[in-house]
């Protein structure tokens, strides 16, 4: 299978949301909507990547710093596509990324009942945690 990488541009996002609605254990919410990835895309233009076949979108992965660790979203990669090694090669084009800014550890949030998922991760070297808990909280009007 032949297809290139590049970093993510806000013109990917249409078909990054078509993508990410066909799959299963994809977590969408209003953080997804147009204008919070368009921000999310220029908070963290060198961390997100896709990649194209023939320039259609085939996969997407999301990285995100808050200067002191490393966080990733919606790797994403059309089921057609799937155990083709794509999926590894957009992680580790975000992790190169992350190690050049000084990052040196990385998190993913996985929907806990996604086990497709949790064996990916598992599969390229990430450990399940079971000593923290996530917590959140809407700060909206």
């Amino acid at each position: 299978m032949d297809y290139s990488t590049r970093t993510m541009h806000t013109s990917d996002y249409e078909q990054a949301l078509h993508l990410w609605q066909s799959l299963p254990g994809i977590g969408l919410s209003s953080a997804d909507e147009k204008d919070n990835i368009c921000d999310f895309l220029k908070k963290n233009p060198n961390t997100c990547f896709t990649a194209l076949n023939n320039g259609n979108l085939i996969g997407t992965v999301l990285g995100g710093s808050d200067g002191r660790r490393g966080y990733i979203y919606h790797l994403a990669i059309h089921q057609s596509e799937q155990n083709k090694g794509i999926g590894k090669k957009l992680v580790d084009l975000c992790l190169n990324e992350f190690k050049k800014s000084g990052i040196q550890k990385c998190h993913i949030f996985v929907i806990n009942d996604n086990a497709e998922g949790i064996a990916f991760w598992e599969k390229i070297g990430w450990q399940l945690r079971d000593d923290i808990l996530v917590m959140s909280k809407e700060i909206k009007d």
